[in-house]
């Protein structure tokens, strides 16, 4: 009897000690497993780095369908027939908002050479039909939403566009930003200039009624430098009031732009608040320059105790003459109407700004 225990407990010993080295060597085996899906991982990381961005030449665009400001169905097969310059759009976005009057100066170019524009807008009908109007824009509009946008289009931001031939399939880079789209939309629509100039730099030729040179055309988006004077303005508080620039010579001004809708901007708003309670007669003067509804932006001056002026903005009209379009940024105004500090983005450097300024006023 005792054997037969003693022989039970050699086997199980025996058993537990396989089991164990079995369980080892499958830890090991499962790790090299992750250590191979990482290497791969990472090499296949490496290689999409090095891609460039967007869907290579001669691929076929993604079929969609999408209605328009009529609520029609629109698909890309719709479109074919004609080259296609394909725009992710927002009227809301500064940037789209700025070379819409020049793409609407541009669309008569364009049914000379073939090309059809369509913008794949965010937004409702109503607003989109209405900035259409405004710019003089034509051509299709298509209403897409967030979560439908065709996959060439997805994690881009606006405006971005794709040249499609006749088929629909890509027949240029990706144009990514205000200055590509525009640069392809004014090749596409004069392309013996788009030949003349790549041979010559000094090519001249007959323009496009109203078209402006390229290097106009860019779009200043850092901001002005120090040094440059302030743009003048003159607009609305919330009460109606005109508020003019001017009316401020002589004093410094921290000139914020914001957004009822930015989050940053929410985060901030009580700090300028409590900052322009703390140095409101030292001489440092405080101008908040906000978008969209005059209800939504009173709520949330009165939300944060905002006590300094709010003006509003029409769309991003006095952020595209500071020469950018981000919320929330910031300028210091010297008392000579010159922009002192080159602009501040984010909360923190505009509150070190504002701080700045502050002790300026006060030592002065």
């Amino acid at each position: 009897m005792i054997t037969v225990v003693l022989l039970l407990l050699i086997l199980i010993s025996v058993w537990i000690g396989f089991y164990q080295l079995v369980k080892q060597q499958g830890r090991m085996l499962l790790r090299l497993d992750e250590l191979e899906r990482n290497a791969k991982a990472a090499g296949a990381g490496a290689e999409e780095a090095a891609e460039p961005d967007g869907l290579p030449l001669g691929t076929a665009f993604p079929a969609f369908r999408f209605p328009d400001l009529t609520g029609k169905e629109v698909a890309l097969e719709d479109l074919r027939g004609k080259r296609v310059l394909l725009v992710q759009w927002n009227f809301d976005c500064g940037f789209c908002d700025s070379i819409a009057p020049e793409l609407a100066r541009l669309e008569t170019g364009f049914e000379k050479q073939n090309v059809r524009l369509a913008l794949l807008a965010h937004g409702d009908s109503e607003s989109n039909r209405q900035n259409a109007a405004e710019h003089g824009l034509k051509c299709p509009i298509l209403l897409v939403k967030d979560q439908e946008a065709p996959q060439p289009f997805e994690r881009q931001g606006t405006p971005v566009a794709y040249l499609l031939d006749e088929a629909g399939r890509v027949a240029a880079p990706l144009a990514s930003g205000a200055d590509q789209v525009l640069a392809l939309a004014q090749a596409l629509a004069n392309p013996a200039t788009a030949a003349s100039g790549a041979g010559n730099g000094n090519a001249h030729r007959a323009k496009l009624p109203g078209e402006r040179p390229l290097a106009e055309s860019r779009i200043p988006r850092d901001g002005l430098k120090a040094g440059t004077p302030a743009p003048g303005f003159r607009l609305p508080d919330l009460q109606g009031r005109a508020v003019s620039l001017e009316e401020f010579r002589g004093r410094r001004v921290l000139l914020v732009f914001s957004d009822p809708q930015c989050g940053p901007c929410d985060e901030l708003a009580p700090q300028l608040a409590r900052l322009h309670q703390e140095h409101a007669n030292n001489g440092l003067d405080f101008i908040l320059v906000g978008r969209g509804d005059r209800e939504e932006n009173r709520r949330k001056a009165a939300q944060h105790g905002i006590q300094f002026p709010v003006v509003l903005q029409e769309k991003w009209r006095l952020s595209k003459e500071y020469g950018i379009f981000t919320t929330p940024v910031a300028f210091l105004i010297g008392e000579d109407g010159v922009i002192a500090k080159d602009v501040a983005v984010g909360k923190d450097a505009i509150l070190a700004v504002a701080r700045h300024g502050a002790a300026r006023s006060k030592g002065a």
